[in-house]
């Protein structure tokens, strides 16, 4: 079989692969199992595979190049227009087999496995912060039923909890009491798992040597700044540091028409766990810029008296996206505002 690009339509168990020849002829239709795909690609010659990028995208993708194969990575609302008719695995992979094969298509990089490693560290300690906030926002609910009101905040709440299991005063029940202390008691042990994973984070940060370069950045930190790296990788895989800010969504989005250009807010794609961390740190960035006279806190005030600090704060982080993006394309150190 001649075979020039191949789509894949990655499932958990049953794959199916189509395959063209270099005229666009169909020559491969084949529904495959998960124990048979590896070695059913590794016999085929060198060609353009192409996948969605979705869970186990990454790791196809490498192995399918170590058999010397050309894989691209595609996101799934950009395959969706090229699939015809009903939907279903068939015709899911044929278009993205179509969609592989545009020249104007745009391809998401390829994970290494160390950059796998820094976003799954990042998704366990995000997972851990959202368990912690839901039993927090519990407690303080379980509380607001007897009548105890407790301030909002994750730190307010830890001192004020124990004060309230030892006041005998209260409404509060043997049975409540001890609920409420188990629940305590879990509390501590999501910040002990939080705090374990900062720890790797801020390890991971300080041996990594681009990242030391990147927190040197003002409003970039290690969280920041290992969070970009496992996002982006190879820098280059972006023409400049537009695109990249463009690629987190820290760009307006357009409604343009004829010669009436109109711009709305930011258009929030891409990966909207780094994009707010961006804007985090350049929230932080803002609040310390008062008596300051270097040009970014010259230009950040002037840009807050024209619009807003929300305005500012994402212009300031499209600013350390491209800066980064800089550092990092260019292996340089970062010299300053």
């Amino acid at each position: 079989m001649n075979i020039k690009v191949i789509g894949i339509d990655l499932a958990k168990n049953i794959f199916q692969i189509h395959g063209v020849d270099e005229k666009g002829k169909t020559v491969l239709t084949k529904r495959i199992s998960r124990s048979q795909l590896a070695s059913f690609i590794a016999q085929l010659a060198p060609c353009l595979i192409g996948m969605e990028a979705c869970s186990s995208s990454n790791y196809w993708a490498r192995k399918f190049q170590s058999y010397g194969h050309e894989v691209k990575l595609m996101a799934p609302q950009y395959v969706k227009p090229y699939v015809k008719t009903n939907k279903n695995d068939a015709n899911d992979a044929a278009g993205i087999c179509e969609a592989v094969s545009r020249l104007s298509m745009r391809f998401v990089p390829i994970k290494s496995i160390e950059q796998q490693d820094i976003q799954c560290l990042h998704r366990i300690r995000s997972g851990l912060i959202q368990e912690r906030t839901a039993l927090t926002n519990q407690i303080r609910g379980l509380l607001a039923e007897y009548g105890i009101v407790v301030s909002q905040g994750i730190t307010k709440l830890k001192k004020q909890l124990p004060e309230i299991l030892a006041d005998t005063d209260n409404e509060l029940s043997l049975l409540i009491r001890s609920t409420l202390t188990e629940l305590n008691t879990y509390l501590t042990q999501k910040n002990e798992q939080i705090d374990n994973m900062t720890i790797k984070i801020m390890e991971v940060c300080k041996q990594s040597e681009v990242c030391q370069r990147l927190v040197k950045v003002e409003g970039i930190g290690p969280m920041i700044a290992t969070a970009f790296v496992a996002a982006v990788g190879d820098a280059k895989n972006f023409k400049n540091g537009r695109h990249l800010a463009a690629w987190l969504g820290l760009v307006p989005r357009q409604a343009s028409s004829g010669n009436k250009r109109v711009l709305l807010g930011i258009s929030k794609r891409g990966d909207r766990y780094l994009r707010s961390l961006l804007i985090q740190g350049a929230s932080a960035v803002i609040r310390c810029i008062k008596g300051k006279t270097d040009a970014r806190s010259l230009w950040l005030e002037q840009l807050i008296k024209r619009s807003n600090k929300f305005k500012a704060n994402v212009a300031l982080a499209n600013k350390n996206a491209r800066i980064l993006w800089a550092l990092m394309a260019h292996g340089t150190e970062y010299r300053g505002a």
